[in-house]
C-alpha cells in the first residue's frame, strides 16, 4: 500500500471528531456552571436566612434577607435570569407557619425562618448549535432555615 492511499485521513478524522470534542467541552461548561451556581445559591440562602433571623420584625427581615442574598450572589458573580425573589416561610413550636407568624410568636417559643431562593441559570453564552435540543437555562433552588432567638423581643 502506498502513502498516497492514506493521504487526507487525518483531516477526515479531525472533521469527524471535532463536533464530538466541542460538544464535550460545552457539556463540561454547563455542568461546571451548574455546580458553581448551586454553591453560590446555597451560600446566598444561608446568608439571607441568617440576616432574616437576627432582624426584629418580619418586614425588616425580608428586606435584610434580600439584600444579603443579592450581595452574596454579586460577590460570586451569579446573575439569575429570572431576577431574585426569595420565598419566606417560618415555623413556631415545630409547626409550619407563615414568616410573619414566626416573628409574632411569643418570647420563649421556638421559632425558625426559612428563605428559599430559585435562580434560572443561563447557558446561552456557552451552548452551540452542535448540541440541538440542549436546554439554554436550568432552574436551581436552595433554601436554608435559621432559628430566631427564643428570648429576644419580636414585633
Amino acid at each position: 500500500m502506498s502513502r498516497t492511499a492514506e493521504r487526507g485521513s487525518v483531516s477526515v478524522e479531525v472533521a469527524v471528531l471535532a463536533p464530538a470534542f466541542i460538544a464535550l467541552m460545552v457539556l463540561a461548561g454547563v455542568v461546571g456552571r451548574s455546580a458553581v451556581a448551586a454553591e453560590a445559591l446555597d451560600a446566598a440562602a444561608h446568608d439571607a436566612a441568617r440576616a432574616a433571623s437576627i432582624s426584629r420584625d418580619s418586614r425588616t427581615a425580608k428586606q435584610e434577607a434580600l439584600e444579603a442574598a443579592e450581595q452574596q450572589l454579586d460577590w460570586r458573580g451569579l446573575a439569575c435570569a429570572n431576577g431574585l425573589s426569595p420565598t419566606f416561610t417560618g415555623s413556631t413550636g415545630g409547626e409550619v407557619t407563615s414568616f410573619d407568624d414566626a416573628f409574632s410568636s411569643p418570647i420563649g417559643t421556638d421559632a425558625t425562618v426559612t428563605v428559599s431562593i430559585t435562580c434560572q441559570v443561563s447557558f446561552r453564552d456557552i451552548t452551540l448549535g452542535v448540541l440541538p435540543g440542549m436546554p439554554t437555562e436550568k432552574q436551581i433552588t436552595a433554601s436554608f432555615t435559621s432559628p430566631l432567638d427564643r428570648y429576644r423581643s419580636r414585633r
